[in-house]
């Protein structure tokens, strides 16, 4: 049996990839983690800002690098039927150009996925953002059956605020949080299954070819079985 076939039976998470033509999101695996790492040590932002609660993205290219490889090594085993955080690569022509993850607490009474995400910036301002949350949602209610999504973004990160609001989120407030010492206002936006199924077509159409899924009824079923802790 061939190496990926043998990971992919004892580790479901690791086959799962979504697909709308020239946009995937795929598992992270090694190679790929690296080349994601390096992306992100030439820049996510503009120095001056910091789009995240923990700043890892502050630091030298190497320093940056090396806080992505820790993240994910660290993410990789947190999936249990309770719980999961399921980090994927965004691929554009097959190029990496971020990370997109999906993260969810007392997955079976709540059934709702947080998602987050990043874009090296030679790949913003494409539309790369708006599609990889399209499929990252139709990942999280077609294929997990969730029954809501939330994402969230501080007041000053306009790009992220925006991307919500144009794949059709509805606003859910706005509350402090700490980020750098400071007290930042943070909004919050959220999707209802009954929501997204109205904007599906939508989403679709912006993505500009049929959704295909790979690995994620392994993945799901996975999740009921208590694979990992």
């Amino acid at each position: 049996m061939p190496h990926t076939d043998a990971l992919a039976r004892l580790w479901p998470a690791s086959a799962v990839s979504v697909r709308a033509g020239d946009l995937e999101l795929r598992w992270i695996d090694d190679e790929l983690l690296v080349q994601l790492a390096e992306l992100a040590g030439r820049g996510i932002h503009d120095p001056g800002m910091m789009p995240f609660e923990h700043p890892w993205s502050r630091g030298t290219a190497d320093e940056v690098a090396r806080s992505v490889l820790a993240f994910q090594w660290g993410a990789r085993h947190r999936i249990s039927s309770e719980s999961f955080v399921l980090e994927l690569a965004v691929l554009h022509d097959g190029i990496p150009a971020g990370v997109q993850g999906l993260t969810a607490n007392e997955w079976p009474v709540l059934r709702r996925v947080t998602t987050g995400s990043w874009l090296g910036r030679a790949h913003q301002g494409r539309g790369v953002g708006t599609r990889m949350r399209m499929l990252a949602l139709h990942l999280a209610f077609a294929g997990l059956g969730a029954r809501e999504a939330a994402s969230g973004a501080f007041v000053d990160n306009g790009p992220s605020n925006a991307v919500s609001r144009r794949v059709g989120y509805e606003s859910d407030g706005a509350f402090h949080v700490a980020r750098e010492g400071v007290a930042v206002l943070h909004n919050r936006f959220v999707m209802s299954r009954e929501r997204w199924e109205s904007l599906r077509g939508d989403h679709i159409a912006t993505l500009g070819a049929p959704i295909e899924m790979q690995g994620v009824e392994a993945f799901r079923a996975s999740l009921a079985k208590n694979v990992g802790s």
